[in-house]
Formats: C-alpha cells, structure tokens, sequence
C-alpha cells in the first residue's frame, strides 16, 4: 500500500460514485468514507441513495447515517471526522476511499479550510435559543450590522449558515468574513490525494436521476419520508430538504399528487446534478475524469492512470 494515499472520488448525483468506490475499495483493502452531506443522516438511506447493506457488508463503510436529522451537520465537523477516519485506515493498513458529491467537502479535505475555530456547544444553544425566541429575520438584521460581506452573500432565508456566521461571531469575537481572509489550514498536510471524477453529460445523468428516483419510491423511499414528517422537525433543516424529501413532504400534506411530486423531484435532482456538474468540471481537476456514467470496465483505466501518475512522480523525485 502507498504511503498516506487517500484515494476521493467525486461527481453528480446518480453518476455512479458509490459502485467505483466499492469496486476500488475491494481492490485495494479499502475502507470508504461518506463525503455526502446528505448521507451522513440517520433514516434516510433510499432517498439519500446511500450504499446497501449488502454492499456495507463487503467492505468498511464510515461516516454513512451517523447524524440524527435533527442536527445540522457542516463541514467543519465532517472534515474533524473524516480525518480521524482516514487515519485510523492508515493505521489498520487499508486505503482510505473518500467518495461524496459535496465539492465543499471534498475541496476543504484536499485544499485546506478556513481556520475558524470549532464553536462551542453553549454557543450553539445561545444561538439556538434566539432563533426560537426571536427569529430568523432577528439574527440575519444583527449579522448585517455585525458582518455585512458575509450577510450580502447569504440568502435572508439560509437559517444554517446566518447561524453559523452568527455562532462564530460570538466564539470568537472576530466576523467570518475575516476569518476567510486568513491563510488555509491543511488538516491532513502528510496526505497524498487520488482523485477520480466521474462526469457524465447531462442526457445520459437525466436518464440515470430519473431512473434512479423511480427505484427509491420503489424500495420504499415515501415511507421514509412520512417518518421523517412525523417527527414534526424544522423544516429548514438539511435532512428535511435533501433531494425528494420536500416534494414527497408535499404529497404527504396534500399539496401534490404522488405523480406531480415525482415529476418536481424528478427536475430538482435534475438541476441539482447539473450544477454539481458544472462545480466538478471547473474546480475538482481530478487526476482521472470518467465521462459517462461508471462501469466496472473504467476500473482498469482508473488504475493505470495512477500507476502513470506515481511513475512519473518517480523520475522526477530519482
């Protein structure tokens, strides 16, 4: 095995992320690691297209469904998780497989994040607390006088991130627009990344989203979400808004036929996948890009384009 190789692989919804890293994990003694902000949930395995149980079974599987939907999960804690993961593969001798289509997850992994400190958990009751006593529009009018570069880039309505710019105000008395203006930290700099992007075009990934969406309401994907709904949480909250749930959510409260709702989330992950696309083209530069939905048969080339990679690392090091 390759010292502090970590191999990432990313790209669209429905582009067949989870299979590669199942098959190079197999290949290579690996253990994958969830880079899907939406997969970390607990509860939502159909809709959220999070690997089986059959395929958890085959090989290590970290960081899949580990969060409540009640908890709003971000980068910064994702990041301290999947480090500790990835170590802990090291350690156990097996390659670390980080695969997700969060691009800012990945980008902090690779490149280096923000060196804001972790806010405490007080701070995020305090905050909490004059969400519920005051509201949103209280918090977003203080976050324009406290930090107005950061409040002219954020949606009125975006309750995470007013939160937590909110939060790290009061941690840290110094605004989250100056902290981006601080160099970026590396939290795994020992690291030698890997990366795989698939890509398909956007025929093949409609086809592959609308398929796809088919078979979760198939295997149970409604059931999933009228679980969610009867735990009567805010409906802001990431788990309430991962792809499907918000349309499906509607049909449950009569809002929309079962076939109106499918057509809306149908076209949401459609678009959502198109911008992740778009994301993934111009800002991942992956070592080795797929450009069509995966297929086993891509493995090979995956594989010879590493070993051309480390070669020539070699001669240039000798």
């Amino acid at each position: 095995m390759s010292q502090n190789l970590v191999w990432v692989i990313g790209g669209p919804t429905a582009s067949g992320k989870t299979a590669l890293a199942l098959d190079l994990a197999l290949e290579k003694n690996g253990t994958i690691i969830n880079a899907d902000s939406m997969q970390i949930y607990q509860g939502l395995p159909i809709i959220t297209a999070c690997p089986t149980a059959e395929e958890k079974a085959k090989c290590p599987h970290r960081l899949f469904e580990i969060l409540d939907p009640s908890v709003r999960g971000n980068v910064v804690d994702w990041l301290k998780l999947a480090v500790e993961e990835i170590k802990k593969a090291w350690l156990n001798n097996q390659t670390p497989v980080v695969v997700g289509g969060t691009g800012f997850y990945l980008d902090n992994l690779i490149h280096g994040t923000t060196p804001v400190p972790p806010t405490s958990p007080e701070t995020r009751t305090r905050v909490n607390n004059l969400l519920e006593e005051k509201g949103l529009k209280y918090l977003w009018e203080n976050l324009k006088q406290i930090d107005q570069p950061i409040a002219e880039r954020l949606n009125a309505a975006d309750k995470t991130r007013i939160c937590r710019a909110y939060e790290v105000w009061l941690e840290t008395g110094i605004r989250l627009s100056d902290w981006h203006l601080k160099p970026l930290v590396q939290t795994l700099p020992e690291a030698r990344f890997q990366t795989v992007e698939i890509c398909p075009p956007m025929s093949e990934l409609e086809t592959r989203c609308y398929s796809r969406f088919d078979k979760m309401l198939e295997k149970g994907a409604l059931a999933e979400v009228e679980t969610l709904v009867q735990k009567g949480l805010d409906e802001s909250l990431p788990a309430m808004n991962a792809l499907g749930v918000p349309e499906l959510r509607a049909y449950l409260k009569g809002d929309l036929t079962l076939a109106q709702a499918t057509i809306l989330a149908k076209q949401h992950t459609r678009q959502y996948a198109k911008r992740q696309r778009t994301w993934f083209k111009n800002k991942f530069n992956a070592e080795v890009t797929i450009t069509h939905g995966y297929t086993k048969a891509d493995l090979t080339n995956v594989f010879k384009t590493y070993l051309y990679d480390m070669n020539k690392q070699k001669r240039v090091t000798s």
